[in-house]
């Protein structure tokens, strides 16, 4: 599915020094600030565990620096725009189901199997979804209702809204490793911080794209 052909083009001078950034979200979080110094190969890195994508990948990291968390929130969304049917097959293949809380009964874990079964019979791929701020008591119920909803589209009707939950869960990944970000001035205004949002985990590894 295509967007607009160009990303955000904000720059700022690079500041001095080169700062490590964590390559998994969930360790010690980055700042922009580091996001934007880091070496590239590492920067590529911690996005592909936000979305495994590595056209995506290169893209954000390629338009660095970024002068605020909105304006990567805003290239990440636009690159997530641009994802052809190989880049959104690649993306899903990092992909699991969401962790069901702990003390769910088996039954429930039996009828998440199977609807999810049904799902991926019908479309070659996981089951997506962002939860956002769903309770986690409430995981099962918002999954299984996706699934089943979702169940009735035709194919091309579910790659888009795969590929829209892909985009949502690119943005909250992103949004909780550099949750941080919004305390760096920038060369823009601050136009406020985005709150982070639920995510499911899963990654696999590709070459590059040319």
């Amino acid at each position: 599915m295509t967007r607009g052909p160009t990303l955000p083009a904000h720059r700022l001078p690079p500041a001095p020094g080169r700062a490590a950034i964590p390559a998994l979200p969930g360790q010690t979080r980055a700042s922009l600030q580091e996001f934007n110094t880091a070496p590239a190969d590492e920067v590529r890195a911690t996005l592909l565990t936000c979305l495994h994508s590595l056209r995506w990948a290169h893209r954000v990291a390629a338009h660095r620096p970024y002068p605020d968390l909105e304006s990567l929130l805003a290239a990440a969304d636009e690159a997530a725009y641009d994802l052809t049917a190989g880049d959104l097959a690649e993306a899903l293949t990092g992909e699991s189901l969401p962790d069901l809380p702990d003390g769910t009964y088996s039954a429930a874990h039996t009828a998440l199997s199977a609807a999810h079964a049904a799902y991926e019979a019908r479309f070659g791929h996981v089951f997506i979804i962002h939860l956002g701020d769903t309770p986690r008591a409430e995981t099962l119920d918002r999954v299984l209702e996706g699934i089943r909803s979702r169940l009735a589209n035709d194919p091309e009707e579910e790659r888009v809204v795969a590929s829209d939950q892909l985009r949502h869960l690119a943005r909250s990944r992103l949004v909780t490793h550099l949750r941080g970000a919004g305390q760096y001035q920038s060369a823009a205004p601050p136009r406020g911080a985005t709150s982070p949002n639920g995510a499911t985990p899963g990654i696999s590894q590709q070459p590059p794209p040319p």
